[in-house]
């Protein structure tokens, strides 16, 4: 899968953090794992000409989904089939979500793969235009970034025990059989 940032926002962003949260989502959706995905960051200004431009409202706004055409259901009944292709484009406004943090009461990283959750489920066709489609978009939003969350929870558990081990087996002078330090 290949995820691709760019962050032309003027803020410091953890990108690998972003990358991280939406190659979860994109597995956990059953994607192809060859898909593309590309990610801008933006400033205010940047997001409100695109906002204005492509939704025809003013102002800034927190993420922005552009899906690529090939993705739309149908497609010719003699074609192959499908592989992995271009998801499409997330825009993120990390100055508009800082401030959307703040009045929620959480960081501003949490808010990022808040709108990086967000931003995927639209590419894949999900809205929240309708009361229903809203229940289920914003449901299965909250369960995805949850099971982020557990994901790092479980890597961060992993490498505190692998580094514990490995101190421990550096004290005790343990060396596994045919191990170079093996003195057998």
């Amino acid at each position: 899968m290949s995820i691709e940032v760019a962050n032309e926002s003027g803020m410091d962003v953890s990108e690998e953090e972003l990358v991280s949260v939406a190659r979860f989502v994109i597995a956990q959706m059953d994607v192809h794992s060859a898909a593309e995905l590309s990610m801008v960051l933006v400033d205010l200004d940047t997001m409100a000409d695109l906002h204005m431009r492509w939704m025809d409202l003013p102002g800034p706004t927190d993420v922005m989904s552009f899906p690529m055409d090939e993705l739309e259901p149908g497609g010719r009944p003699d074609a192959g089939e499908p592989g992995p292709s271009m998801l499409g484009d997330i825009v993120l406004c990390p100055e508009f979500a800082a401030q959307q943090a703040t009045k929620a009461g959480h960081a501003l990283d949490h808010e990022l793969a808040l709108l990086t959750v967000h931003g995927v489920l639209h590419l894949l066709g999900y809205d929240h235009a309708e009361p229903e489609e809203e229940k289920e978009m914003f449901a299965l939003q909250a369960s995805l970034l949850e099971g982020w969350y557990e994901s790092q929870r479980e890597a961060q558990r992993r490498a505190e025990m692998a580094e514990r081990d490995a101190r421990l087996l550096g004290k005790t002078g343990f060396t596994a059989p045919g191990d170079p330090l093996d003195p057998a």
